[in-house]
């Protein structure tokens, strides 16, 4: 097995704003905090240090000592979950969708990557132990995002209908799912775990939550990774200090606006605020709360609360508040002892939205990590890359460009007329000073004429480049084909391809695969040769 690595800002994969935070722009600096090496490390655990108290640590611990009641994990986990009570423990976290069967590969990067910094942690910082989370997006209820995954081009999806938080829909129908899964997967060695493990987590499992749980216990629990569904009535009466807040006062709101303004001088924004981002959510209901008329409604419902109704709702049932991607960030930190949160590329960018409204609400911004993007490609496919005279950097091109470039290298004649537009514009020049020496008209004459034919140029060098493409299709016919197995539908493997595919060649040696070459604070992209 070999490591291959191209930086981010050089697959054409991520955005202005991901690429300047990686590059440590200054036009971006006041929008996050600690920056994601050694340094910014220590500098956030004694920001977390004090504000994480003895109380919460006591309340988390046994909430998850109650959710891993009746799954079975390993010794490390269990210690890991323990450990938590202790004031030199923190939380490094990545947070994800229900996604059926773990959806799309970067799953298992993202918390890889969370395992992985854990221990380069620790050997940094010995007498502190990390601890590593994923936070369950149990209380989403975009069902269309999660209901499927991709397995041989074959899009398998659990079709039901929907209402709201997903991690609370039972596991009615997945024995359809299985059948399909099943014929797909076939009889190996391999197949025969995949198909377990899949019967185990939603056949025997009652709602989405608890499959899930444990479907990523078993891929994950050796290697003491903690499970957190923040849907619990424990963690939310923590927080109901802020729920409150926020239907009073609007804090999320006119922070995060204030935020948004200042980014969008420079770069798109990933999220808008509402006025209350917050869900009621009870009995297969999640919808926003909306004040006005000095009452608060629960849209689509006829649920209407005064203030003070609302307010002790809050106090009696915290559980009933959910927050929505404005507001669970900060849910997420206030109940963790959390030094990181590793995420994509879309998920940072909504992050650097949120920091002056932590400062507002008093909760340390944690540290923002890049998760690790991996694209898997077998040694024979290298082989035939570096035979068609393609590097590792310019495989990430779109397939238009990549073929492009490529016939333009090979081609035994130059297709690039950039010489003759020099030289016809220079003429045109010429002609621009003599027209300037009679009437204006003149000048419109020489501007359109130079037009024409600058275009009729441009026009000759894509039919010359279409005429070589049909020359080397023989070459075009292979760098397609290439490009096309190692990035499906001509996007990022790892947000198309499901990780049984990958299991189903590797087995047992996948994950340790992954854990042996992902290395978080590296913050570059992976070519793993297998």
């Amino acid at each position: 097995m070999k490591v291959h690595h191209v930086p981010f800002q050089k697959t054409g994969y991520f955005s202005k704003i991901i690429c300047d935070y990686l590059d440590k722009k200054t036009a971006l600096s006041e929008f996050y905090g600690n920056y994601p090496n050694l340094n910014g490390f220590k500098k956030q655990i004694e920001n977390k240090k004090e504000a994480f108290s003895s109380n919460s640590r006591n309340i988390l611990v046994e909430v998850l000592q109650h959710q891993y009641k009746e799954i079975a994990t390993s010794d490390t986990t269990l210690q890991n979950i323990n450990t938590l009570s202790n004031k030199n423990t923190f939380t490094i976290t990545t947070g994800h969708q229900l996604n059926i069967f773990t959806g799309p590969l970067y799953f298992l990067y993202k918390i890889i990557s969370t395992i992985n910094l854990t221990k380069t942690l620790k050997k940094e910082f010995p007498t502190l132990n990390f601890v590593p989370v994923y936070w369950m997006a149990t209380e989403d209820h975009d069902f269309e995002e999660i209901n499927f995954f991709n397995l041989k081009q074959n899009k398998i999806s659990w079709d039901r209908k929907s209402s709201g938080a997903v991690g609370r829909l039972n596991t009615e129908g997945f024995e359809t799912v299985f059948e399909e899964f099943s014929k797909i997967v076939g009889t190996t060695k391999n197949a025969i775990f995949l198909k377990e493990l899949f019967k185990n987590a939603y056949l025997n499992h009652k709602n989405l939550t608890n499959a899930t749980r444990f479907l990523v216990n078993e891929l994950f629990g050796e290697y003491g990774l903690v499970i957190v569904d923040g849907d619990n009535s424990q963690l939310k009466k923590q927080f109901a200090p802020i729920i409150k807040d926020e239907l009073l006062h609007n804090t999320s709101f006119k922070e995060v606006s204030k935020t948004t303004e200042k980014l969008e001088t420079d770069y798109k924004t990933q999220v808008n605020p509402r006025e209350i981002n917050l869900f009621f959510l009870k009995n297969g209901l999640r919808e926003r709360i909306i004040f006005k008329n000095n009452s608060y409604y629960i849209n689509n419902t006829d649920l209407i609360f005064s203030k003070d109704e609302i307010l002790n709702e809050v106090s009696k049932y915290p559980e009933c508040f959910s927050p929505n991607v404005i507001m669970r960030p900060l849910f997420q930190e206030a109940v963790l002892p959390n030094l990181c949160y590793i995420g994509g590329g879309g998920e940072l960018a909504y992050w650097f939205q949120l920091k002056n409204y932590f400062e507002a609400s008093n909760i340390p911004f944690p540290i923002l990590l890049l998760r690790n993007s991996v694209l898997l490609a077998s040694e024979k496919q290298l082989i035939k890359t570096k035979k068609l005279g393609v590097s590792l950097e310019e495989l990430f091109l779109k397939q238009n460009n990549l073929i492009t470039k490529k016939v333009k290298e090979i081609s035994a004649i130059k297709i690039d007329f950039s010489e003759q537009k020099e030289h016809l514009k220079k003429q045109f020049d010429s002609l621009k000073e003599l027209a300037k020496q009679t009437d204006i008209s003149f000048l419109g004459a020489v501007n359109a004429q130079e037009k024409k034919q600058l275009n009729g140029l441009v026009n000759l060098e894509k039919r010359l480049l279409k005429a070589q493409k049909r020359k080397l299709s023989a070459v075009v016919e292979r760098i397609t084909i290439l490009q096309n197995e190692l990035f499906p539908n001509q996007s990022l493997e790892e947000r198309t391809r499901n990780f049984s595919e990958i299991y189903l060649k590797l087995g047992d040696d996948f994950i340790p695969m992954l854990l042996d070459v992902i290395q978080p604070l590296q913050l570059e992209f992976s070519v793993v040769e297998y």
